[in-house]
Formats: structure tokens, sequence, C-alpha cells
């Protein structure tokens, strides 16, 4: 179909996104999928295009300390900030959450990276992809850090936004009652374009930056480490992704595979695994690998890939069926057009992943990850980056009814986090609040039918033949 015949849709859905002053590059970006929905793509991966996929480890790579300053000193750091939070009932940055002694996840960022600038003595820029919801709050945030900022380069870009469609039409969906929710983020895949939209990938080419690493704002041990740096300046690779072992937890989530009609390394998001498909998605011993969401990319591999395809990369589709208004499952049905920026691991000949270790993955999704991360499951040293300080990192499941929402579970722990360095497991059913130095041991369970409270210096789940556990 070429531009000439656009349906009715593409035509009122770009029309809405000029009127909105979105970028033209996210507008072309947003057109090639659009078409790809009207021509029935779903994105879908099966079982049977693919094979597993092995990779090597960091801890059995030796990286040359002057090669890893080298890399470290030509790379520019970048966060992806524009999560508000809302399923832990939050309306701005989630990453202004409080993790310990008073510090955010901006905060402890921020002193990871004026650290390792330092240390290294390197300028290592630190950019924030925000949203049109979460640059405000951010950029207040961190403007104490007076010594962030890098002459020339700016301290964010903003992520694009894009209308949500009706699934029936694919027409843009009108709700006037509030038209914020007319707009989704086209997904984090958005970060390649928004790079080359705003005019940053060209800025930090010509400012002599040679690699990108990108990370989450909630993953606090996405830390730029000149180790990986080293690495993966070493490899020559255009891209790579920094995988870890799949877990139990991790049996719903994407991995890594390779696609047998090419041999490219494909990343395979569950919103992209037929139904008939899912026992293989949760088979942890055939598919081992999961995505960090932690890139590495060669800044010069990656302006030549977008400037040879006029911008579009052309990263796999999601097609993500929500309601308009996600509080009312009553609402429309509306389709989201999405990509994830680990996709474009297919994208690019040579592209590789190594296997890190979980200390680099520490994602909080939801107040369970939230509680782990305060309590004194990890010190945080002098270089402000994560140290497990426990043999390993408990299972830990929260009662959603009392602790879902943040300002609920803020209310159940007035004093701060329990210790939880020698627990496995911690289960707690029903409303319970606790005080002060409670400390939780091996598999601690909490029934309740009605609020209860914890005292001040109990310990739970402790053998009662004083065995440590």
């Amino acid at each position: 179909m070429g531009s000439h015949s656009q349906s009715a849709g593409l035509t009122a859905a770009t029309a809405k996104m000029r009127a909105a002053g979105v970028d033209e590059v996210a507008v072309q970006t947003f057109a090639h999928y659009h078409r790809l929905l009207e021509h029935g793509e779903t994105g879908m991966i099966p079982e049977s295009s693919i094979e597993p996929l092995d990779m090597e480890s960091l801890s059995e790579v030796e990286v040359d300390e002057e090669a890893a300053r080298d890399a470290i000193r030509a790379t520019v750091s970048i966060k992806l900030n524009g999560g508000l939070g809302t399923s832990m009932g939050m309306d701005r940055a989630k990453s202004l959450l409080c993790v310990r002694r008073g510090l955010s996840f901006l905060d402890i960022i921020c002193r990871q990276v004026l650290h390792l600038r330092t240390k290294y003595d390197a300028p290592l820029p630190l950019v924030f992809m925000n949203s049109f919801r979460t640059s405000g709050d951010t950029m207040a945030a961190i403007a104490r850090y007076d010594e962030l900022p890098v002459e020339g380069l700016p301290l964010e870009f903003l992520q694009n936004k894009e209308p949500k469609l009706l699934a029936d039409s694919l027409m843009p969906v009108a709700w006037p009652k509030d038209p914020d929710l007319e707009w989704c983020p086209p997904g984090h895949g958005d970060l390649y374009t928004a790079l080359r939209g705003s005019g940053l990938l060209a800025q930090l080419i010509a400012a002599g930056y040679r690699y990108a690493f990108v990370s989450n704002s909630d993953n606090l041990g996405a830390v730029p480490d000149p180790k990986v740096a080293g690495w993966f300046a070493g490899s020559g690779a255009p891209f790579a992704i920094e995988a870890v072992r799949r877990t139990a937890s991790d049996r719903k989530g994407g991995h890594f595979a390779r696609r047998k009609s090419d041999g490219r390394i494909v990343l395979r998001e569950s919103a992209q695994t037929l139904d008939s498909d899912k026992s293989a998605l949760a088979d942890l011993d055939r598919h081992r690998y999961t995505s960090t969401n932690n890139l590495w990319f060669d800044l010069h591999a990656m302006e030549q890939t977008l400037d040879s395809r006029e911008g579009i990369l052309g990263l796999p589709l999601i097609r993500n069926v929500k309601t308009v208004d996600p509080a009312d499952p009553a609402s429309p049905q509306v389709v989201q057009i999405e990509t994830a920026m680990g996709a474009a691991i297919e994208v690019f000949e040579g592209a590789r992943t190594i296997e890190v270790g979980r200390d680099r993955f520490v994602p909080v999704k939801t107040t369970d990850d939230l509680l782990v991360l305060r309590s004194d499951i990890y010190d945080l040293g002098p270089d402000f980056v994560l140290d497990q300080s426990a043999s390993a990192v408990p299972f830990v499941d929260l009662d959603g009814t009392f602790y879902k929402l943040v300002d609920d579970f803020d209310r159940r722990f007035p004093e701060g986090a329990p210790s939880m360095r020698r627990a496995t497991q911690v289960r707690i059913n029903g409303d319970w609040t606790f005080e002060r130095g409670v400390t939780l041991v091996g598999d601690v369970e909490l029934d309740a039918s009605s609020a209860q409270r914890v005292p001040a210096g109990a310990v739970l789940g402790e053998d009662p033949g004083g065995d440590d556990a």
C-alpha cells in the first residue's frame, strides 16, 4: 500500500500526531507500524522458528585495565526514565521513590556516575530519556548535582508519544473526559527514534563519544561498568545486550534465542509468544537467558544504520491490546503499537550477548522488589553500587490488598524495612505493620484476618533451637 492510498485510520492518526507537535521521524516510524497492523502483522515469533542461544560469561572474560579505561572514557550513559510507577499507585517519575537513607533512584544513579568520573577521569555524560510526564520532576530532582551536566550536552531528551488506536478500526481513539488517555508511549524501542529526532545522536558523535550504555532507571544494578565497556569495545560488535540466567520469577518474561532462518539473535517477549508455545517460553532449561535491558551500542553503527533506513530501524512490532482507560475494563479496546529497544539486536549483523551476574539486574517493578531494595540484602558502598550482602535474594510476596500501592506500603513499614539478610522466603497475608528493628529468618509466613503489628525487635522464623538459618 503506497503512501498515495493511505487508510483513513493512518491519515487520522498521523494528522493527530503532527497537530500535537510530534517529531516527524516519530510520525514516519508510527506510520510504518500502522501499515504492518493493517496487513494483519501480529509480531508473533513461533517456537518452531527459533533455537536456544548460548553465550559467554563476563566472569570468564579478561579485559585489559587500560582498554576498560579507554572504553568508559568514550561512553555516554542513557537512562530510560519515562515510567510513572502507575502500577504502584504513583503519578510521578518512579525514579523519585526513596530507596534508602533519603536517597532516591535518581540520587543513586547520579552519584554512581559522579564516582566513576572521578575514578576513571572520564567525562561519562549522563542523559535521561524522560516522558512529558516525568521531565519536570526529574530535572528538578537532579538540579542539586551542579557538576552533573557535561558542557555542550543536554541532561535529557524526550520520548515520543503516539495515539492509541481502536482495536476494530485502527482509528485514533477519542476520549474527551480525559484526552491524555488518548496517547501512549511507543515502548522503549522509541529510544533510537528519539535519539535521532532530537539531534542528540549526531551531537554525541560530534563531541567524540563512541559507545552508548542504555539501561532502565529502576535498575540500580545497571552501572556503566568499565569492564563491560572494555569487553564491548574489544568485541568490535555494533550492538550488545547483557543477559542473566532466567529464574522461576522470569518464567513469564522474555528471552533470547537464535532465529533459524538467518542465524540472528532475537529477543522474544511474552507478548510475541503464541499460546501454544507458552510452555516452551516457561522452560528454563531450554531458553536459559533473559535480558537485563542493559544495552551497549556503537554510536557510529547506529547512525549509519538509521541513515540507511531513513530513520526507521524496523524493530519487530509488539501489538499490545488494552482498554483506553486502564482503570476501566468497560472502556473501548485499543491497540498500542510498541517496540522493545532490546529487539534492535536482530537488526545488527554481528550483535552479541554476554551473561552477567544478577547484581547487574535489580529491577523494581513492584513493592515486593522495593522491600528487598530497602532492606539489608544490599549494602550501598561509597561508590553507590549495590553490593549483595546476603547469600541469596529471598522470595517476597506481599498481600496486594495492603502493600501494592506505595503509600499503603510505606504506612506499614514506618520505621523502615525489616532485616532480611537471613530470610529465604517472606509471604505476608493480611494487614501487618512492622515496628522498628524486626528480623526475618528462613521461611516467614504471616497470616491475619484483622490488622496486626509486629513488635519492635521481633525475630520471626528463627529455628527455636537457636540454630542459625
